[in-house]
């Protein structure tokens, strides 16, 4: 059977460090049709880069067109289609049964997979799309491991499955919340998230008086914005026959692509062996911008999740990339302000890290700065070895120095 990581690339950045942090594909989308109109998406010749990359690299791409179409979103599906039969994608992802029949017809050879706005939640669908031609089932959110389970034993079909990130609170992303406030349509790409926001109540005869949603010891029962993590239950999983292990997170960053690919990876290499990953290696996950995590629906009824704009955990600081080493320095890409004599630590593309502390920072011309205040601007640092090109460097919170 075969195993994979699947990533998300919001853009070419993020599927370079998709790849060299191990995932072995990655998921995209092109100008149109892709579900995230604001990840920033690829152009036609970013997609053929992107195509060469994945073959230079030996990995694969699959390419997102799983809006729910209406009629005139079909006038120039047509044409799309012609191009990534040029490109040879290694798969693409749809949710709309007409979009499915368009794509059988233009791309006759390119595997098709059932994306989880599709609502795949038991057999008898897995099998009508396996009839109808499908490679692979990417299940609803909804499922738990029995219900997992069961399907496997019924199908020989690819299956994949989110296993981190962002949970939306309709059935399966079929979201009309975005619509309904701010006009724009979820189901077209172009969610405004607004289960994100915080929100008041307000009683009719007291106009002008608004009181927080508060949670007692039973949740809020309003919206569930945990963050998904399934990071302990990798073995269950492949042990059940799960071929995909997604990570959602088209539009977050390459600190965040790059450390849940390299993470998940290596929980898939050692489940693989019948071993666990590490309470350090994991700890990992919590270094990156999230929310609570939970395991959402897997096993039974998701824990309730409260909501306010404060939700979000950030400790560690993702402040440069490291791009090479010159005349005993560290060469690097400023992400965030970095000032002498603040404690790093460096995530490498092989998952170690280092520790140390920003000795000494120099311009482009290697002159001495305090600081780094310029966003993406280029600059040397001291006081670390040698570092790969493409380690991510994190500003340690103060409490954990001495750690």
């Amino acid at each position: 059977m075969n195993y994979e990581i699947l990533a998300p690339a919001g853009n070419l950045e993020k599927l370079i460090f998709a790849f060299v942090y191990g995932a072995d594909a990655a998921y995209l989308a092109g100008p149109k049709y892709g579900l995230r109109a604001r990840a920033g998406n690829f152009t036609w010749e970013e997609l053929k880069k992107a195509r060469e990359i994945a073959r230079e690299l030996n990995r694969k791409i699959y390419i997102t067109i799983n809006i729910f179409a209406h009629n005139k979103d079909l006038e120039e599906l047509p044409d799309y289609l012609e191009y990534l039969n040029k490109i040879k994608p290694d798969g693409v992802i749809v949710a709309d049964p007409g979009v499915f029949r368009l794509v059988k017809r233009y791309l006759p050879e390119i595997p098709i997979h059932i994306s989880t706005q599709a609502n795949t939640t038991n057999i008898e669908a897995v099998k009508f799309w396996e009839e109808l031609g499908a490679k692979r089932i990417v299940l609803a959110r909804e499922l738990t491991l029995e219900e997992i389970a069961e399907i496997r034993q019924n199908t020989a079909m690819e299956l994949e499955m989110f296993v981190h990130g962002a949970m939306c609170i309709s059935y399966s992303g079929r979201c009309l919340l975005s619509s309904y406030l701010t006009g724009r349509d979820a189901n077209l790409g172009d969610c405004a998230q607004v289960c994100r926001w915080p929100f008041h109540l307000y009683e009719e005869k007291a106009p002008g008086q608004f009181f927080p949603i508060e949670e007692d010891e039973r949740g809020s029962y309003i919206f569930n914005s945990y963050d998904l993590s399934l990071i302990e239950d990798l073995p269950k999983l492949v042990e059940i026959g799960i071929n995909s292990f997604k990570i959602e997170g088209r539009m977050k960053s390459v600190h965040y692509v790059a450390t849940t690919a390299r993470i998940y990876k290596e929980a898939l290499t050692l489940a693989l062996e019948g071993k666990t990953l590490s309470p350090e290696k994991q700890n990992e996950l919590l270094k990156i911008r999230h929310r609570p995590y939970n395991k959402g629906f897997l096993y039974g009824k998701p824990q309730q999740g409260r909501v306010d704009e404060k939700n979000y955990t950030l400790e560690y600081e993702f402040v440069g990339i490291v791009w090479g080493f010159q005349d005993g320095l560290n060469y690097a890409e400023q992400r965030g302000k970095i000032e002498k004599g603040d404690y790093l630590e460096i995530f490498t593309p092989d998952g170690l890290t280092v520790r140390g502390i920003a000795q000494k920072l120099y311009d482009e011309e290697q002159r001495e700065i305090p600081s780094t205040p310029h966003p993406q601007m280029r600059f040397y640092f001291a006081g670390f070895p040698p570092l790969p090109k493409y380690s991510l460097i994190r500003k340690v919170p103060r409490g954990v120095y001495n750690e």
